[in-house]
Order: C-alpha cells, then structure tokens, then sequence
C-alpha cells in the first residue's frame, strides 16, 4: 500500500496519465493565467479514473489490480494538439488527445472495473483541462490559447493519486506498462 501514514476510513483516489514537463508546467502555467485558481493543485493530466471516494480498507486490492492492469498494457505515444470544448454542457475548455487516445479508451475501461466499477456522469473522453468552471470570457480566452498547443511524449504507465485534506491531487504511487 502507498505510504500515506494514518489515513481516514474513507479516501479519494484517481487514476490518470501524466503530461510530463515540460508540457505540464505550460499547461498550469495557463491555467493559472487564466485566474483558475485550480492550476496549481491538480498536476496536468489525462484522467482514467476520476474523482472517486473509496474505503481505505480497499487499497490493498485497487493496487493489485491496477498492477494487473499496467501488466496487460504497453508503453504508447501520446500527441496533444489543438483546442476542444464541452460547453455548453460543462464548463470546460481542454488539449484535444491526437494520438494516444484509443489506448487511453482501454486503459479506461480497464482501470474501472473489478474494485474499481463505477458509473460516469458523461462518457469517456480523454482530454488535457486547460481550464475549468471560469467565467465564459476565461474559458473564450483559454480555447484561443489552447488551439495553438503541441506536445509528443511517451506513456510508459499511469498514476494512482490521492486528494488531500489542503485540497491538492498528489501522485501516490506509479504504474508501469510492460
């Protein structure tokens, strides 16, 4: 289990892919430009599993099963590019995933199920949030920004992170393909 010292009954986990710096760093540095006063507490990432509250007790078994689940994957090339949008649905302006994305899919479907099933409010779509819950002129402004953004990196595995009390997403412990 993670080294998280005493943790409450109950904890609330993710699962994403990384975006490396210096990419990430842009990305918050953004986000943060654009007054979201998220950027600094969410690393830049393409989530697998979104927020989800489980019993700590239950650790044990999310991390075998998310090993299985690096185990039965490999390594892949992630392209970022370009702007996307899904308001008017949710407020939220994101990097399109160009290249990487139907690995993503089945990482997805994968990393939720067995300890980990659970319904989704939206289907899956994976995607790089570059600004989220801001004012309409914000979320105007970030699209603009976003269209222009490029980024190659490799995906050699996935995160678990951990939400803490100060509110800020911590990588907990690495998953790597084989």
């Amino acid at each position: 289990m993670p080294d998280g010292g005493d943790l409450p009954e109950v904890v609330t986990i993710g699962v994403s892919v990384s975006v490396p710096d210096p990419h990430g760093a842009r990305i918050q540095d953004a986000r943060a430009g654009l007054g979201d006063p998220q950027a600094r507490s969410i690393p830049t990432h393409v989530t697998l599993l979104p927020p989800t509250e489980v019993p700590a007790e239950l650790l044990p078994k999310i991390e075998e099963h998310l090993s299985a689940v690096a185990a039965a994957h490999r390594p892949f090339r992630m392209l970022l590019g370009g702007a996307g949008t899904f308001r008017p649905v949710s407020p939220v302006v994101f990097v399109r995933v160009e290249e990487g994305a139907h690995e993503c899919r089945l990482l997805e479907a994968d990393v939720r199920s067995g300890p980990l099933a659970r319904e989704l409010a939206f289907p899956y779509h994976p995607h790089v949030t570059v600004a989220h819950g801001l004012p309409e002129d914000a979320l105007d402004r970030a699209y603009e920004q976003a269209r222009g953004f490029r980024a190659s990196f490799p995906v050699p595995g996935f995160s678990l992170s951990r939400f803490d009390a100060d509110e800020v997403w911590r990588p907990w412990r690495d998953y790597h393909f084989l």
